[in-house]
């Protein structure tokens, strides 16, 4: 389907135009219309699928032609990193190219004075769409810095991951300051229990629209070793050893192990950085610097780096431990093979994690070729098969689906195409 076809206004479609956008991926597809038509909507949807644009778009083209206040913040879009907030705002001046009326301003942690001014000014002013992290959105609730009494749009992005770094009591707090008739959108790359109760909690009759985790890209030749912890960095020295280092990422689940990996390979004379959330904003904006400049060759980072940030040009992303389920693997190895391009994954598989990894094999639909240890390091375990538990959470079925919202949602889809009704029916 082409983004015309919807009923985006024109000069949405004419920043689209610019960027060479013509048709919508499957979750900008089913997203748009149901936003457009004012239902809250929960999206779930890994990284990559194009779901910043499939709550941008619908959002600032309901900004652009409704009449909503010039002196109050008319949407929040909620971010758990800097470096999504950043994305966020990114892809919201492309999109927002043409429109001379909605402005926005991007507020985010570990910064300096200036910065807070910059977006106190922006707050004051009015600033149609804010794109905040928790921490710092609440820091300038707490101090009487805006008011969200008056905001039309509530956009929560990566809820599982705001969820893994401890920010759901933050988002409640937040939701509490806005009007019972704000529209909500939520997205996740997948849906835990604990997921599922915020989304009753936070949406309205929403639309569920789930779309089904991706495989990962054929280009991306997947391997792993089988090995024991102290075996990893041995791997990798040999990994290494030809010195062809450009354009990798090592993953960890944990800083602590970043920290540590970083070090024995700058003891190695590896030309490395490390990206987690101990860095302070500056600190992390430099690291992404120089990795994309080809100053750095090899990134250790937590998941941080592997939901979100659009990096061109991995050759290899090493797996030093296994992911916690197929979503995170899948975002992990999708930093590589990008754009047409060749990559390779490696997986360190330790004895402890071998169940998990099959579960993730499960999921790909084959097994990932096992390659033996270097010479020298000794034996490996043994990839033990185990009987998949007869327990394993599955949760399938929707909310509801379109056409059978509560006569709330039909208010509020009657209220937005009454503000529409002089679109040409793209």
């Amino acid at each position: 389907m082409k983004f015309e076809e919807t009923y985006l206004n024109d000069n949405i479609l004419d920043a689209l135009y610019d960027m060479r956008f013509d048709e919508m991926t499957p979750i900008q597809e089913r997203c748009i219309p149901e936003i457009l038509d004012g239902y809250d909507v929960l999206g779930v949807a890994q990284t990559g699928t194009g779901k910043t644009a499939a709550y941008l778009l619908p959002i600032l083209s309901m900004l652009d032609d409704g009449d909503y206040p010039k002196d109050a913040i008319n949407c929040i879009v909620m971010s758990p990193t800097r470096e999504l907030a950043q994305q966020i705002d990114q892809a919201m001046q492309g999109f927002g190219y043409y429109l001379d009326d909605v402005s926005s301003v991007a507020v985010y942690g570990g910064n300096d004075g200036n910065r807070y001014d910059q977006e106190l000014r922006g707050m004051r002013l009015g600033a149609d769409v804010l794109i905040a992290t928790p921490g710092r959105l609440l820091s300038h609730l707490k101090v009487g810095n805006l008011d969200l009494s008056r905001c039309s749009f509530f956009v929560l992005d990566e809820a599982d991951r705001m969820l893994d770094m401890g920010f759901i009591d933050d988002i409640m707090k937040i939701v509490q300051q806005l009007p019972k008739s704000c529209q909500r959108v939520m997205f996740s790359a997948t849906m835990p229990p604990k997921i599922r109760e915020l989304a009753v909690t936070l949406l309205h009759d929403p639309v569920e629209i789930k779309i089904a985790v991706s495989k990962p890209a054929e280009k991306i030749r997947q391997s792993a070793y089988v090995c024991y912890e102290p075996q990893k960095l041995k791997i990798i020295k040999h990994l290494f050893k030809a010195g062809d280092l450009q354009r990798v990422i090592i993953f960890s689940g944990k800083k602590e192990k970043v920290k540590e990996v970083t070090r024995q390979l700058k003891q190695m004379h590896i030309n490395c950085d490390q990206m987690h959330s101990d860095l302070s904003q500056q600190e992390r904006d430099e690291v992404m610097y120089r990795f994309k400049a080809g100053m750095t060759d090899v990134l250790v980072a937590t998941d941080i780096v592997a939901r979100g940030i659009d990096i061109d040009d991995i050759r290899i992303v090493i797996n030093y431990d296994v992911p916690h389920d197929a979503e995170d693997y899948v975002h992990r190895i999708g930093r590589t093979a990008r754009a047409d391009r060749d990559g390779q994954a490696i997986t360190f598989i330790s004895d402890t994690d071998i169940y998990r990894f099959q579960q993730i094999e499960h999921f790909l639909g084959k097994e990932v070729e096992k390659m033996p240890l270097p010479e020298g390091l000794g034996e490996a375990p043994v990839y033990t098969k185990r009987e998949k538990k007869r327990n394993d959470t599955r949760r399938h079925g929707r909310w509801h689906s379109k056409g059978n919202g509560s006569k709330n949602n039909q208010k509020r889809k009657n209220t937005h195409k009454k503000h529409s009704s002089d679109k040409s029916g793209k």
